[in-house]
C-alpha cells in the first residue's frame, strides 16, 4: 500500500515539475499526477533502452520527470498549440 502512495506522490511531484518545464504552469492536480505516471513509464522505458539504472528516490523523480516531458512534447505534436521548453 505505501509503494502506491509513494509512487503517486513521486507522479504528481513529476506531472507538476514537467507542466512546469513545458507548459509554463501546472495542469491540474489530476492531470499532472496523470502525466507524472505516465512519465514515469515512459521514463524507466527510455532509461531501460539505454541501460540506466536509478537507485534512489531523486532518481525515481528524474526517470519520471524526463518521461513526463517527452510524453508532454509527444502530446504537443498532435495538439494545435504545441508544447516548447521555457526559457
Amino acid at each position: 500500500m505505501m509503494n502506491i502512495v509513494i509512487f503517486l506522490v513521486i507522479g504528481l511531484l513529476s506531472g507538476w515539475i514537467a507542466s512546469n518545464l513545458i507548459g509554463g504552469k501546472g495542469l491540474g492536480v489530476m492531470m499532472d499526477l496523470v502525466v507524472g505516471v505516465i512519465g514515469a513509464f515512459v521514463g524507466g522505458y527510455i532509461f531501460q533502452l539505454m541501460d540506466i539504472t536509478v537507485n534512489s528516490v531523486w532518481g525515481e523523480i528524474a526517470t519520471s520527470v524526463i518521461g513526463a516531458v517527452v510524453f508532454l512534447l509527444i502530446v504537443g505534436m498532435f495538439q494545435k498549440r504545441s508544447y516548447e521548453l521555457n526559457k
